[in-house]
């Protein structure tokens, strides 16, 4: 019973960390690939980078970069390669630039907007109360009293 735990156990790690013909031999290499990975979207999941993402595309991607990396690569190199293929938006932290400043600034302008509405709203005066016709302050007067003719 023993046997057949530790054979289990051994046998989801190695499920967990994937196939290990995939690692760079170079353990420095290694983890400069993985922390690449981490900065990296799926963009098939998008919420997850391609280091957590199970997607078949993320395991290309995990190739084309160890590969990169065995090829002494740098890390600019290697984003610019995965930008020029998929854009911005498979980096995790996209740079600055006209062409994505709507995302970086559209939540700050969002709040700044709301902020002015609501001291618009708050410094606005109210509405008037109507003024009740007296026919209206009888019926009122007759209702108040129990009156319901």
């Amino acid at each position: 019973m023993r046997r057949a735990a530790i054979v289990l156990a051994a046998a989801l790690t190695l499920a967990a960390v994937g196939d290990p013909a995939d690692r760079l031999p170079n353990a420095a290499q290694e983890a400069h690939a993985r922390s690449i990975f981490r900065e990296t979207r799926c963009v098939v999941c998008q919420g997850e980078s391609i280091d957590d993402s199970d997607a078949p595309l993320a395991a290309d991607l995990r190739r084309v970069v160890r590969g990169q990396v065995a090829a002494g690569r740098t890390d600019g190199q290697i984003r610019a390669f995965l930008v020029a293929r998929y854009g911005d938006f498979v980096l995790y932290r996209p740079p600055m630039s006209w062409t994505n400043l709507a995302l970086w600034a559209g939540p700050f302008l969002v709040a700044i907007g709301g902020l002015a509405l609501l001291i618009a709203r708050e410094g606005a005066p109210a509405a008037p109360t109507p003024e009740l016709s007296a026919d209206d302050e009888a019926k009122l007067e007759r209702l108040a009293v129990g009156d319901d003719t």
